[in-house]
């Protein structure tokens, strides 16, 4: 399976999929000019990924801010997901926030309320 790396730029975050180690990466902003243009080629490829799951999947996400429209892209994200955990694999989301920025806090949260995926909040030191 292709790994696929975008770096970031300052409106878009980087991404990493790497169906291998089984590890999705998401970091930076997300405020792109068409969210979903930016997003389908990583839906399509979680499609994919879907049809031949590495064992482990840990996907880590440490955005600083995202737009309305990446919040709705980000869920058809981790609603792929759950359809692989709801197929038995193991799937785990780390949802990095830093310390005091309670909006990425209570958006984990929001995620996680919503996602049926084990989900661990990790909050970090500015």
């Amino acid at each position: 399976m292709e790994t696929i790396v975008r770096e970031g730029t300052p409106k878009t975050p980087y991404v990493r999929l790497d169906g291998e180690k089984g590890i999705i990466e998401i970091k930076g902003r997300s405020i792109p000019e068409n969210s979903i243009e930016f997003y389908k080629p990583l839906i399509d490829w979680l499609e994919e990924y879907s049809s031949d799951v590495n064992n482990d999947t840990a996907v880590n996400v440490q955005l600083e801010y995202f737009n309305t429209s990446s919040s709705k892209c980000i869920l058809d994200i981790f609603k792929k997901l759950e359809s692989i955990f709801k197929k038995g694999q193991k799937v785990e989301v780390n949802w990095y926030y830093e310390e005091d920025d309670e909006d990425m806090f209570e958006a984990g949260e929001d995620y996680q309320s919503i996602i049926n995926i084990p989900f661990k909040m990790i909050e970090m030191e500015e």
